[in-house]
């Protein structure tokens, strides 16, 4: 199995927007082949002193795939291309981490 930790940073008060891109996109990152986990994720209100924020502009997609290859079809599929030219103007980093189980 791989996991998958991308953080993505939208320009000022854009995630709300990227966000959206990315729910309407996840239905076909489900059907893909050898996808276990994929969603977003943003800071937990609350936390307090044990949370290292992310902040407003920043949230996490946490994926499992079941192998690198299901990985790197998923990074190459057409879907992924369309919500990469729908929010490309509106994001300003993204670094992906790609680990195995220890």
């Amino acid at each position: 199995m791989i996991h998958v930790l991308a953080i993505i940073t939208t320009k000022p008060g854009m995630r709300d927007t990227v966000l959206d891109a990315f729910r309407a996109n996840v239905p076909a990152v489900h059907a893909e082949e050898g996808c276990i986990e994929y969603g977003a994720a943003v800071d937990t209100e609350g936390a307090g002193p044990i949370q290292a924020a992310l902040g407003p502009d920043t949230f996490v997609v946490v994926e499992k795939w079941a192998s690198l290859d299901a990985l790197k079809a998923h990074a190459a599929a057409p879907h992924m291309a369309a919500y990469g030219a729908r929010t490309k103007d509106h994001v300003v980093a993204r670094t992906i981490h790609v680990l195995s189980p220890a």
